[in-house]
This record gives structure tokens, C-alpha cells and sequence, in this order.
């Protein structure tokens, strides 16, 4: 294990090389970043085609073995990872933030080691028998977000690795030290050339999604830089894995209880301040307990800190960067105009340093306001009245995402009948967001194609093959 500032030297590049990178929350510099170009990706892709046969003879049970080592790592240095992470995110280190993303790093990593994946036996009659294997793909490239840049990195690398596959990532510009540290940790316990981070601009990302030497392609985060990356993948055929933006829809039936369920509301629409693809972002009440939501709502939202990320009082941060700070300033200023009620937050205090928005829930806002048909991606959630069910599911399902969506009801029964109406790839009932490295993920509509997580996103990382006779 290497102290913080040892583990930061580990990935700086030569002096005068590389770009600063400035904490959110307080403008001041974090640590230099390598500028790589497209020499150092081709540079990376020719270790992992290397290193990748070697990796794939040893079998399944010892890359699981790896993995095991390597979750093992990121636990002894998560404290540092998590130190890194909130100065450069943004996000506190205490809450469902920092400590918690690094924790989630090792929980997929061992997850991900201990997933059964055998031979399948398709037909066997006496006449004629056929397996379904997966076989190694070969060179997976891996373009990452910036809201949660460890724990999605580990979600594209650990499945690729525990598959056979080498993996060269791309993360974003805005949190490439996070990413580099994480690999130089899990390298610890690796070959060398399995995993290399290459931290560029988008040049590297539109060549690594070209490039002919890598077989699949995974990708979180925006549906517009979704459909490039699909377009710049056709010529070589690759597999995809796209896990793109989302407007996740909450509906609160009417036998709710406002006061058992503003909590997990709350963490389900501003975890990580927010800026989660899978949060939150339209919450859909029942006339009947509308003004009771709203108002638990908001107690339970005026008790949560928001400030720098060290200090262990904070449980939300700044926005990210400058750009998203101004989306979530622009729609809750447009909402501001329209009429909505705003009953928490809207108002910044530009004084202060860093990139902080406050916490924000608006009322009484039509379901065509931009605040509500566009994504913010951050504090700001807009609470929508409905009347009947189907008004809430036809209100739901009018945009062309559909990532995530919950229901909140005493009746079970009742949830899930709701649920199976709404067009997403997951939803979830009393809760919203709770990813589990046992249960597929991923989007309907253009919020992407392909799982992640368990065994079916296990097999996403493979070539399927059929032995017959």
C-alpha cells in the first residue's frame, strides 16, 4: 500500500508533460495528468494483443484468482483511491460517495471473480449433442464517464479480464487520475499489457472505437456520443455495449406513505449530488399525497450537508465541471420561469468557489418543461402531479430513454403490475438505483442496448460458440 502522495507520483507524467487537474469544489490543483495520443494507444493495443493469448490459456479459474488479488489491493489502498477520487470528482468521501464507489470496486471485482459460467448443454438426444461455449473476444476497449469513474471502469475491466480479453481504457478528460490510479493498483496483481489507461481526448476515443485490433467496445455515458461510437464501430463489426443517458421516471402510487419513503426518494434522485445515469430525475405523485410527499421531500432533503468532499460532515459535492453546473442552472432557471414552485434550493450562491448547486426540488411543473424532458444530471428534481395510473405511465414512457424507472407503494402486488407497464430496462420497486454485480443491467430505447452484471454480462464480454457433434 503507498500513501496518497506517493500513489498520485506513481501516475504523474514527466514534468511538463502532462495538464492540471483542479478539484470542483474549491478550483485548486488536484495532480498532473498524462496527455496520451494516438501513439500511445496504438502502443497499448499491441501489449494487450501480446499479453492476451497467455491470459486466456490460463482459464477461468485463475484470471478469477487475479481478480481475487486485485480486489484484495484496491481494499489496502482504498483509502488513498477514495482521498483521490473525492478531490477530483468532487464527490464527499463519506455517504453513497467516495468510500462507498472504492468499496464498490472490490465488491464487483470479487463479485465479477465468482461468477459460474459453464459449458451449456443445448441438445443432447443420442443423436446429436451441441454445447454453448464463450471464448475470449480478444481486445476490449472501454470509454468511461466521469460521475463514477472507478467503480464504472471496474465494471467494463472486471468482466472483460475474468472473460480472457485484454482491456485498454479511455476515461474522461475531466477525472483521468482516478482511473489511472485504480489500474495502477489492480496492475499490482496483473501481466503486464492485460490493462493499460490511456488518458486522452477524443481523437484516442474515436480511434479506440475504429480501431480493427479491438473486438468489442464498452461505453457509458452520453446517447449522443453513443451514436458516433456506433457509426465509428461499423466498418470493423464490433460487439457494443452501450450504457447511454437516461431520464429515469419515479411513480408514487397513492396508498404510499410520504414520510417512509422520502429517504430512499432522496438518495434514489441525488446520490452523488445527482449525476448518476440511473438516478432519479421525474417523480411522478399521486394527487392525493402530492403536498404530503413534497413536504417530507423536503425535510428530508434540508438535512443533507452539502461542501467540500473531505470533509467527513458533507454527503453531497459540487457538479463536476463548469458545463454541467450550468445545464442543471439553465433548466432550473427555465422551470423558475414557467411558473413551477420551487421549494428547496434555486438559488447558488456565485461566491463561493467551486462548482456547487444546491439542492433543488420544484412543484407544480408541467411534464413538457425542459427540466423534466431533458436530462439535468444533477441536484435538481422536478415533481410532477398525476391523477390516474395510466396518466403516470403514459408520462413515463413519452421520452425516448428508458434506463431505470421505480415504483413506491405498500402493495406489491400493485408495483410490479405498474412496473411490467413501464418502458426501462430495470425498475425498481421502493427504491431506485440499486445496482447489484449478481443482477444484469442496462437500458431500453436509446438508453443503449446490452447488460452488464451477472452471469448474462459475463457472457457480453465473450464470443458465443457452438460445438456440435
Amino acid at each position: 500500500m503507498e500513501t496518497y502522495d506517493a500513489l498520485l507520483a506513481s501516475i504523474a507524467p514527466a514534468a511538463g508533460a502532462g495538464r492540471t487537474i483542479l478539484d470542483p469544489a474549491t478550483g485548486q490543483p488536484v495532480g498532473e495528468a498524462p496527455v496520451h495520443g494516438l501513439e500511445d494507444l496504438e502502443s497499448a493495443v499491441a501489449a494487450a494483443v501480446a499479453a492476451q493469448p497467455a491470459w486466456a490459456a490460463l482459464g477461468h479459474e485463475a484470471r478469477s484468482a487475479a481478480l481475487l488479488k486485485a480486489a484484495d489491493a484496491v481494499e489496502r489502498s482504498a483509502e488513498e483511491l477514495a482521498r483521490l477520487l473525492s478531490r477530483e470528482q468532487g464527490k464527499p468521501l463519506n455517504g453513497p460517495n467516495a468510500r462507498f464507489e472504492v468499496g464498490a470496486c472490490v465488491a464487483w471485482l470479487r463479485a465479477t471473480a465468482g461468477l459460474p459460467l459453464e459449458p451449456e448443454t443445448i441438445v443432447d438426444d443420442g443423436e446429436t449433442r451441441a454445447e454453448l461455449h464463450y471464448r475470449p473476444i480478444g481486445v476490449v476497449g472501454a470509454i468511461g464517464p466521469w460521475n463514477w469513474p472507478m467503480m464504472i471502469t471496474v465494471w467494463q475491466l472486471a468482466p472483460a479480464l475474468r472473460m480472457g480479453n485484454a482491456i485498454v481504457v479511455k476515461p474522461s478528460e475531466y477525472t483521468p487520475l482516478s482511473v489511472l490510479a485504480l489500474a495502477k493498483v489492480i496492475n499490482e496483481e496483473l501481466p503486464e499489457g492485460l490493462l493499460t489507461v490511456v488518458s486522452g481526448g477524443r481523437d484516442v476515443g474515436a480511434r479506440l472505437a475504429e480501431h480493427p485490433a479491438i473486438g468489442k467496445v464498452m461505453f457509458t455515458g452520453s446517447t449522443a456520443t453513443g451514436r458516433a461510437i456506433i457509426k465509428s464501430s461499423a466498418d470493423t463489426v464490433k460487439r457494443l455495449t452501450l450504457e447511454l443517458g437516461g431520464n429515469d421516471a419515479g411513480i408514487v402510487l397513492p396508498d404510499a406513505d410520504p414520510k417512509a419513503i422520502a429517504q430512499d426518494i432522496f438518495w434514489g434522485a441525488f446520490i452523488n449530488t445527482g449525476q448518476t445515469c440511473a438516478a432519479l430525475k421525474r417523480l411522478y405523485v399521486h394527487s392525493d399525497i402530492y403536498d404530503a410527499v413534497c413536504e417530507e421531500l423536503t425535510a428530508a432533503a434540508k438535512a443533507m450537508p452539502m461542501g467540500n468532499g473531505l470533509d467527513e460532515n458533507n454527503v453531497l459535492g459540487p457538479l463536476q465541471n463548469k458545463a454541467q453546473y450550468d445545464v442543471v442552472a439553465n433548466l432550473v432557471e427555465a422551470a423558475k420561469a414557467s411558473g413551477a414552485r420551487i421549494l428547496l434550493g434555486g438559488n447558488p450562491d456565485t461566491g463561493r468557489p467551486g462548482y456547487f448547486y444546491p439542492t433543488t426540488l420544484v412543484a407544480d411543473i408541467d411534464n413538457d418543461n425542459p427540466l423534466v424532458a431533458e436530462e439535468q444530471f444533477g441536484p435538481a428534481l422536478p415533481i410532477i402531479r398525476y391523477s390516474t395510473i395510466d396518466e403516470a405511465v403514459e408520462k413515463a414512457n413519452a421520452l425516448d430513454v428508458g434506463l431505470g424507472a421505480s415504483v413506491w407503494s405498500r402493495d406489491l402486488a400493485a408495483a410490479r403490475e405498474v412496473a411490467a407497464r413501464i418502458q426501462a430496462g430495470t425498475v425498481w420497486i421502493n427504491r431506485h438505483g440499486a445496482v447489484d454485480p449478481r443482477i444484469p443491467f442496462g437500458g431500453a430505447k436509446q438508453s443503449g442496448y446490452g447488460v452488464e452484471f451477472g452471469v448474462e454480462g459475463l457472457k457480453a464480454l465473450g464470443v458465443p460458440q457452438v460445438i456440435n457433434g
